[in-house]
């Protein structure tokens, strides 16, 4: 036989709110086509906790409350099956209960069924009662089951209701929320943008100018270079535009197949100067075409090189590899280092806005935050684990 203890029930009622919240229309009339089914002039839905018997729903009295040592359904609580006595004062479990002496009433007919949750917890019971012997008949006991089963229903339907008016409010406060962080999120990819257009249409133009002068053209070496300098200057152009398109609007993706091994080549590319200063080690493993927008990759791919750069081990070159490897429906492109590592309990933070690791590098928490975006944007997801080495191994992960 199953058995509850009482710390179990009494996280169970307060669960199902049988005490707090009142019986309202549906309990009575229940409890009433109960006395009336059973042909008896009183019933009660009786509620049982550690030290008492609660009342919640009465026919033919008053509800009350009383002690549990003087409940006659705390006798046969553990009862799974309908309880019919047709004397009281003739059973040996009832027989010296204050309800059937005299002292508090003079039962005599005495028939419950339990109240039990789906996984077994019996709250009480469901009785039925008389100051006269009698009996049930088949059909009444049946009768007296189910609409205890009833009883449980109503309990189960007002609980499942609270849950879903809770989710509906958690909801609604999520939708709130992402307004709120949209608005944010719409004032500062305006900002971002201005304040970035004004020195990069500098750099652009200095860029030109550059390449037009004559020392410039007859240097193969210096004309390589302000030719990396305008082409990494026109991709962060257009991967403002795309950005802050997709802040303001909502912009669509521009999906294509895309070369993860060339988009990694790019960011290298416009990366080499820092790269050299830390004397960074890059391998870049076999890569495969993703359908995605290539520039809001190229996005991804140069804020995971670049923090895979910046958290360095003191005096510990960089060495970083690019991998991917094959799903059952997506890949997973890692970029693993031996810097500084984030902490097992931060791996999700990491990914917020405004939210950066403690440490000597500057920041501002907003890399892998845009990351998380882009990437679920295509119905992708991102996450961090530990590399082999201790560092950092940042993934994101692209459908089919």
């Amino acid at each position: 036989m199953t058995t509850h203890s009482a710390i179990d029930r009494d996280e169970a009622l307060e669960q199902y709110a049988v005490l707090s919240e009142p019986a309202g229309r549906d309990l009575q009339g229940l409890v009433d086509l109960v006395a009336q089914v059973c042909a008896v002039p009183t019933a009660a839905i009786n509620i049982i906790t550690r030290d008492q018997q609660h009342q919640i729903a009465t026919a033919g009295f008053d509800p009350s409350v009383c002690s549990r040592d003087d409940s006659m359904c705390a006798l046969v609580m553990t009862e799974r099956a309908p309880v019919v006595v047709p004397d009281a004062s003739l059973d040996p479990r009832f027989s010296s209960n204050a309800f059937v002496t005299g002292d508090i009433g003079s039962v005599r007919f005495y028939a419950s069924a339990p109240l039990m949750t789906p996984d077994g917890t019996t709250l009480g019971r469901l009785c039925v009662f008389d100051d006269v012997a009698r009996t049930l008949t088949p059909e009444q006991e049946q009768g007296l089951m189910t609409l205890a089963a009833q009883v449980m229903d109503v309990l189960e339907l007002r609980l499942r209701t609270r849950e879903l008016e809770r989710s509906l409010a958690e909801l609604a406060m999520l939708r709130d929320e992402l307004r709120r962080s949209n608005r944010h999120l719409t004032l500062f990819a305006g900002q971002v943008s201005h304040d970035l257009r004004s020195p990069l249409t500098a750099i652009l133009a200095t860029a030109e100018l550059l390449a037009t002068e004559p020392v410039v053209e007859t240097d193969t070496d210096l004309l390589s270079m302000v030719s990396a300098v305008n082409s990494a200057g026109q991709r962060m152009n257009r991967m403002i535009e795309e950005m802050l398109d997709y802040a303001l609007q909502g912009g669509q993706l521009q999906l294509a197949d895309t070369a993860v091994e060339h988009v990694v080549s790019l960011v290298l590319a416009d990366l080499a100067p820092l790269v050299t200063q830390k004397g960074a080690t890059v391998r870049v493993l076999d890569l495969p075409t993703v359908t995605a927008d290539a520039d809001m990759l190229y996005s991804v791919v140069l804020n995971l090189l670049t923090n895979a750069l910046k958290f360095v081990r003191p005096d510990v070159p960089p060495e970083i590899e690019v991998s991917a490897t094959r799903g059952p429906d997506r890949w997973r492109v890692t970029v693993s280092d031996n810097g500084v590592g984030i902490p097992a309990d931060r791996r999700q933070a990491v990914f917020s806005l405004f939210e950066r690791e403690e440490s000597t590098v500057g920041g501002h928490g907003i890399g892998l935050a845009t990351t998380r975006r882009l990437i679920e944007a295509h119905g992708g997801s991102v996450g961090a684990d530990s590399s082999p080495s201790g560092g950092a191994a940042v993934w994101f992960e692209l459908p089919d």
